[in-house]
């Protein structure tokens, strides 16, 4: 006696299928982040004086450098969109209700957008040189915050 087993149905529908594409971006770009943070680690700790060469003036150099700024770009928007897919899918399984999941999954991509548009404008205008007016207002913010913590109890060097 035979049992005879049936192919399982599945559901296709037509069009885009954003989940497939979710999936494989994940996997991609796991895979490019790999590469973009540890090329990252190694030329910032490992080339050169390593840790000790950090400062200012390291990170100035380095993003006044298309291929830097590039590379810190790509390494931004790929990890903010992995994060926000992997945050998804999360959503995705844990809530119940419709109207939650979507209201999440929606603040989700808009923070992802607002934190890449910050992050790359960050970037992209980023000048070693400063405006001088603009450090005046952050010294006299800075005595301000120092003289209200100072009389709150806490001893703060005041610049």
């Amino acid at each position: 006696m035979s049992v005879v087993i049936e192919s399982p149905r599945s559901r296709k529908r037509p069009g885009f299928n954003l989940e497939k594409y979710g999936w494989m971006y994940m996997r991609l770009s796991g895979v490019l982040l790999i590469v973009l943070i540890f090329g990252h680690l190694i030329a910032n700790l490992l080339v050169g004086d390593g840790i000790h060469a950090i400062n200012f003036a390291f990170v100035a150099g380095k993003w006044a450098d298309p291929f830097w700024q590039v590379w810190d770009v790509t390494m931004l928007v790929l990890a903010l969109i992995h994060g926000t897919n992997g945050m998804r899918t999360l959503v995705n399984d844990y809530t119940e209700r419709e109207w939650i999941r979507r209201t999440l999954v929606w603040l989700l991509w808009i923070v992802c957008f607002v934190e890449i548009t910050i992050g790359v404008l960050a970037l992209v205008t980023f000048s070693p040189c400063g405006d001088p007016s603009s450090i005046t207002v952050l010294t006299n913010d800075l005595a301000k915050i120092g003289q209200t913590l100072h009389s709150a109890g806490f001893n703060c060097p005041t610049p």
